[in-house]
């Protein structure tokens, strides 16, 4: 998912994007644990989209803040 997507996202679907994204992360490492996982470079990818995910979650939860 590129930024453009994330940041037509509102702040709570933002917030289970990141959940979904940490979930899949999760099952990725556990697979990467029992050498069930071909291709480990989706590890990097996943941390870095979890990465850009917050990112873009924190700067319109202080977007929001400002504008209070």
């Amino acid at each position: 998912m590129n930024t453009s997507e994330l940041r037509q996202k509102d702040i709570a679907r933002l917030q289970s994007e990141v959940k979904a994204l940490q979930k899949a992360h999760f099952g990725l490492r556990m697979q990467k644990a029992t050498q069930q996982l071909n291709n480990t470079a989706t590890l990097r990818s996943t941390r870095r989209e979890i990465a850009r995910a917050k990112t873009i979650l924190v700067e319109k939860q202080s977007a929001g803040q400002s504008a209070k």
